[in-house]
């Protein structure tokens, strides 16, 4: 019989799509394990899971408890994004790709009298123009040998001027112009070198027009070698012209946002390109019943996205412009020092990123169309009757005692519900007693609900564990709701204790229903945490002063900034109290404070 684990694996083995791209297995900590790339990510990612003696693929599959992947548009393009991320998540499983190697780039040293083109796996601010990155790497030599033939360039270090006196073997096999005895002039040379950078940059329409009537010419006459080798000749320059978009020679810094809506269900997909490279994407799901249009909902997202970090890019590419530019742009100079462009590409390269960011937001849609609605996956996993549409999240903040406080938040169909959030003062306990303090705010939550005969949750949450599920669970039934379903969390471990597990259930740290639930623990957390501050805050500013008869704000202030401290108050002079706060104020702060 599958475990629960190899379920829902298989499950997520049906979202994938028979297209190219990368694909990631991650632990029960949520860590990349192993990437790998392929042509049909469902095909490929389906063969780990056949009957195999590999023991690496079978420790992969031990350790594994979730899939993710990225969409590419190319074979090409996911095994570029497999190096990037492998370099960036260095996955235990991967053993290559894990040093600084790269795939190999041309350089075309253009700044040169008599530039050359070189093999070189490091793209650097030099003057010089790259062109790259090639998969295979043979793909790179195979240009520089078309190069070297059809435009006579030079792939040495030879100086030229140099000393020879003849030239190499490479000017005798017609793979070199020889400039270093200088059989060319430099304008010739120049020339030919401007002719090979408009090869580069893709413009060949002429040159392989040319190449397919030689390629034709050697088949009919039944030169089928010949014809093999202007064939790969074709196919080498077309790989050229199809420019990687996850991997740029610029080594610019750029994020590039994607969005898709279908109904109520939004996703905004992120891809993160630092120094030129791809090295990370997020992905935002949001799924409520909303009028606000797209341009508002992708404006607020760029915001929140930002405002959770400190690396933001000077370069933003957008699908659509986002609503109130202006306002969006002046948010986001206040988290960052840089000038930020907002970007809707029209054409060329840009465009297309955004349009495979846009492919990887639909498919976060379809994912999530197909899953199981969240509450009613909470419903079945916590053993409830109904979903919980309804959810009161409870939480006790206090410090050695002082000030302790109680929160009470909120969730309405997985949303807060921030204008019902509640604040409780402890009133009847002294002392650092949690259990005790979220007994007294529990009975008078409910005491309050049932007086008033208000609607009640269908879940009440709790921060704890075992202890404090046992109470809660006495004060409901003492106010004759014993039935009342009511849950507790407990940190580290993370354990959930219902009636019903009464040893704790530990979801899988990749869990929707915990991740759901640690949610509403840490809103109340944070509830409670804020109010605890504020009265802190607050008790630091009280003084013996306040309430006495005829001792306001103003001549509180006074008394404060002209004495440091209420002994100093004491032994003060009546006649220099009078002057301060006037005659009948001072004789009754003298007499309050000598009592």
């Amino acid at each position: 019989m599958a475990s629960k684990k190899e379920k829902s694996l298989k499950n997520k083995l049906k979202e994938l799509p028979t297209k190219p791209g990368i694909y990631l297995f991650k632990n029960s900590h949520g860590d990349v394990i192993y990437i790998g790339k392929a042509r049909s990510l469902k095909d490929r990612v389906k063969s780990y899971f056949q009957v195999t003696a590999d023991t690496k693929v079978q420790n992969i599959l031990a350790e594994t408890t979730d899939l993710d992947f990225i969409l590419t548009d190319s074979a090409k393009e996911a095994s570029f994004l497999e190096n990037n991320l492998i370099r960036r998540y260095q996955p235990k499983f991967n053993l290559r790709l894990k040093d600084d190697k790269s795939f190999p780039y041309l350089k075309l040293t253009i700044k040169e009298k008599f530039p050359g083109i070189y093999l070189t796996r490091r793209v650097e601010e030099d003057g010089a123009k790259y062109f790259g990155p090639f998969s295979p790497a043979h793909q790179a030599r195979k240009t520089i040998h078309l190069l070297n033939k059809y435009f006579g360039l030079r792939s040495c270090e030879e100086a030229v001027p140099g000393k020879r006196k003849r030239p190499c073997l490479e000017y005798d096999l017609n793979l070199c112009t020889a400039p270093c005895v200088g059989y060319i002039s430099e304008a010739d040379y120049r020339q030919r070198a401007e002719n090979a950078l408009l090869f580069l940059e893709g413009k060949t329409e002429r040159l392989l027009a040319r190449l397919r009537q030689k390629m034709k010419e050697a088949a009919d006459g039944q030169k089928f070698e010949q014809a093999a080798q202007w064939r790969d000749l074709i196919w080498t320059i077309e790989d050229i012209k199809r420019k990687p978009k996850l991997i740029s020679v610029a080594l610019e810094d750029k994020d590039i946002f994607g969005f898709s809506r279908k109904g109520e269900k939004v996703s905004v997909y992120v891809f993160q390109m630092r120094k030129g490279r791809v090295i990370d994407s997020e992905s935002i799901f949001l799924a409520k019943k909303t009028s606000i249009n797209d341009s508002k909902i992708l404006a607020d997202q760029i915001l929140n996205f930002y405002r959770r970090r400190e690396d933001i890019p000077q370069k933003i590419l957008l699908p659509f412009p986002p609503h109130d530019q202006d306002k969006l742009l002046e948010e986001m100079s206040k988290l960052s020092s840089k000038k930020i462009n907002l970007t809707v590409p029209q054409r060329g390269k840009n465009k297309k990123l955004v349009e495979l960011a846009n492919k990887n937001a639909q498919i976060i849609i379809m994912r999530k169309s197909e899953e199981k609605p969240l509450l009613e996956e909470a419903k079945d996993v916590l053993g409830l009757e109904n979903p919980p549409k309804r959810i009161e999240g409870f939480d006790i903040s206090n410090i050695g005692g002082l000030e302790t406080v109680g929160s009470l938040v909120v969730f309405a169909n997985g949303q807060p519900r921030k204008s019902e959030y509640r604040k409780y003062k402890i009133k009847s306990v002294a002392g650092p007693n949690d259990i005790a303090c979220l007994e007294e705010i529990l009975r008078r939550r409910y005491s309050r609900l049932i007086h008033e005969k208000q609607p009640l949750p269908d879940l009440i949450l709790i921060d704890g564990g075992k202890g404090q599920l046992n109470v809660a669970k006495r004060v409901l039934r003492q106010l004759g709701l014993d039935k009342f379903p009511v849950i507790s969390i407990a940190k580290k471990e993370e354990i959930i204790f219902t009636s019903t597990h009464k040893q704790g259930l530990k979801l899988d740290r990749t869990s929707p229903v915990l991740k759901f639930i640690q949610s509403i623990r840490d809103e109340a957390h944070r509830f409670a945490i804020t109010f605890h501050r504020l009265r802190r805050r607050k008790r630091s500013f009280e003084s013996p002063l306040d309430g006495l008869p005829g001792i306001g704000p103003k001549r509180k202030a006074k008394l404060l900034s002209q004495y440091k401290n209420i002994e100093d108050i004491k032994k003060a002079p009546i006649e220099d109290l009078t002057k301060l706060i006037g005659r009948l104020a001072a004789q009754e702060l003298k007499k309050r404070l000598t009592k």
